[in-house]
Formats: structure tokens, sequence, C-alpha cells
């Protein structure tokens, strides 16, 4: 008598060996003849889809690091450019929808180089079937976010593809700033000594997603951070002009950003993890889910780099704002692995913060 059995995942259909050519898993572990979800994870997947695709073809002879905005100097004036586009899941979701999603996130990554924004573009891929009632409440909310913000939606474009191909809506965006003459943020700046700080609670955002997505209750309510931080960076810059670094820490979380900038600037990166903001409601989320707060995205928090002896200074100018009011000085910029997030755990241990590979929850953006 024998027993039919099923090979495990990875194994070869015919010897049920394990064998990398036939190893199945979200994010393959050797190479990738096709996209994974990974590759839209804000991780090391989607950097190396940057670096050895994009880059390549796009820009072959560009030098220097990738920021939120590209920085261009016209005559007689600079203005910051970014793109987005938005494909979170639920569209409606405890502190927002993808609507207001859209404006922020734009908005973000124009201040995150110290542009003030100024103009919106806007394209909707719409999925037949949505209810119009869900787009006007859509839209509804992205006109408020950017009267709120100031800034002006000037065009856009609508397409619609069929039932069961678009997923309700996808936005995606397009955001100009101007920017000070005088001006230059990015990581490249990023010096042994200078302090990290970090504008409040991490991870409200990755947990109300997915307390909504999964139908989970985590005793109180959780809900999206998300916000439009420039009038924060305006403030911040009014009281510390030499800021070195800025970064909203989205997609892969503030691990993902500060691996980012230790990894263009050739520094290391020293954080105690206790002294990271995180609400107790998003903990114990994450400890449920088994995540890890740092790896979580966030859509209303900044991370700032600045010299030393302008810490204070940055950090009072930020809990002075509304949407800084829980800042906290989190590590330093050190000579030590260059390249490398090193964090001191709460048993006074250290322990080395990779780039995450892919993103531990899809779809948050």
């Amino acid at each position: 008598m024998s027993v039919a059995t099923t090979p495990a995942a990875g194994a070869h259909p015919e010897t049920g060996h394990i064998t990398m050519d036939t190893w199945v898993c979200p994010l393959p572990l050797r190479d990738y003849p096709a996209i994974v979800m990974g590759h839209g994870g804000g991780g090391q997947l989607s950097a190396e889809l940057v670096q050895h695709l994009f880059r390549p073809a796009f820009a072959p002879n560009a030098t220097g690091a990738l920021g939120d905005a590209a920085v261009l100097s016209l005559p007689g004036t600079r203005i910051a450019c970014t793109t987005d586009t938005f494909v979170v899941q639920p569209l409606e979701f405890p502190g927002g929808t993808i609507g207001s999603l859209a404006v922020h996130g734009t908005v973000n990554d124009l201040a995150m180089v110290g542009a003030r924004p100024i103009a919106i573009t806007a394209g909707f891929v719409l999925e037949e079937g949505l209810p119009m009632a869900q787009l006007a409440r859509i839209v509804g909310d992205m006109a408020r976010a950017a009267h709120d913000a100031g800034v002006r939606i000037v065009c856009g474009d609508t397409k619609v593809v069929e039932r069961g191909h678009g997923d309700g809506v996808y936005i995606n965006t397009t955001g100009i700033g101007a920017l000070a003459e005088n001006l230059h943020i990015g990581p490249e700046r990023a010096r042994p000594g200078d302090v990290v700080l970090l504008s409040g609670h991490i991870g409200d955002h990755g947990m109300a997603i997915m307390s909504r997505r999964e139908g989970l209750e985590f005793g109180s309510p959780i809900a999206s951070d998300s916000a439009a931080l420039h009038t924060l960076v305006a403030d911040l810059l009014a009281a510390v002009p030499d800021v070195h670094v800025l970064r909203d820490p989205t997609r892969g979380g503030v691990a993902a950003s500060l691996n980012e900038i230790a990894g263009d600037a050739g520094v290391g990166i020293a954080i105690d993890e206790q002294a990271v903001p995180v609400r107790a409601t998003v903990r114990a989320a994450c400890e449920v889910l088994g995540l890890d707060p740092l790896f979580v995205a966030n859509e209303g928090k900044l991370l700032a780099i600045v010299p030393p002896e302008c810490a204070e200074r940055a950090l009072e100018a930020m809990r002075a704002h509304a949407l800084g009011t829980q800042a906290a000085i989190i590590g330093h910029v050190v000579a030590d692995h260059p390249g490398m997030l090193v964090a001191r755990t709460g048993l006074g241990a250290r322990r080395v913060i990779t780039m995450p590979i892919g993103e531990q929850l899809p779809r948050i953006c």
C-alpha cells in the first residue's frame, strides 16, 4: 500500500529533493525572471530594480544618491520634481483614503529636499464597477487634503480598465515645488557625529492598513498618520538652516530609510531602540503579527539628520509643531561600520538591522 504525498514547496516534482532551481517563495532567493511583490516594497529588491534596470536605461550617466525628489536648476530658479503612484488597499482606511494619501505622499517627497510644494498633477486609473459614491469620497478627500496643504491640483487624466483589472482605483501624481537657491539637503551630507531625529511615533500607517485589510482589532483603534509634512520642515529649516538629511520613512519604514542613508553617505548609523517612539497599541499589534515596527511604513513622519550643535534646537522646533510633538533623538551617525544600521536593544545588546529584501506589508501606499 502506498500513500500519495505532495512534494514540499521548492521540492523537485519527481525526486522530492529541495533545489534552488525549483524553490518558490514570495521573495525569490537567487534570481528574478519575473517581477514579484517585493520589487515594489522599497527594500533591497526595489533598489536593485532601479539600479540595474531603470537607472541604466533612463540616466546611464547619472551619479550620486537617489532622493525623494529631483532638484532641477532652471534659469533664475530651482525647482523640485517628484512622481508617485498609489495602489493602497483598502482604498479607505482609518485616518484617510487613497486620495488624501496621494496628496500627502507627493507633498512629503518635495518637502524632503526642502521644497515648498506648488502644484500636483493627478492621473486616475479606474476599474469598471467602482461605485461612483466611493470615487466621490476619494476625490473629495483628495481635494480637501490639497486645500489644507496649500497646493493646487492643476491637471490630470482618467482611464478606465475592465472589471477585475484595476483593483478599484490607482492614482499617479507628479509634484512640483520651489526650492531656495542655497538649500542643499541630501543623504550624501550625513557626517559622523551628526544626530538622528525622528518626528514621532512610527508604524501607525502600516498597522492601520493591516487592521482594516484583515479585519483585526487591537483593543483601541489604530489610525494612519498620513499628513503633509512641509510646514514641519519649514519650521525646522527656520530654526536649523543647515539640516543635512531629511527622509520620510514610508515603504520599508525607518530601517530601510536609515540603511539607504548609511549606504549613500558611506557612514554608519547607530540608534537606540528604546528611544524610538512607538504607540503601545502599534507595538502590541506588531508583536501579534510578528512584525518589527522599524520596518513598518509611515506616511506622516520624518527623519532629520543635523549637525550635533544643532540637535537640541532642531528637537525644540519639531516639538513646537503639531506634527512633531513626540519628536525624539534616536541615534547618531558614526564612522564605524560604514553602510550599516546598528541598534542598541533594551537589553543593552547591539543588533545589525539590515535593509529589508521586500516589504512586510505590501500595498500600503
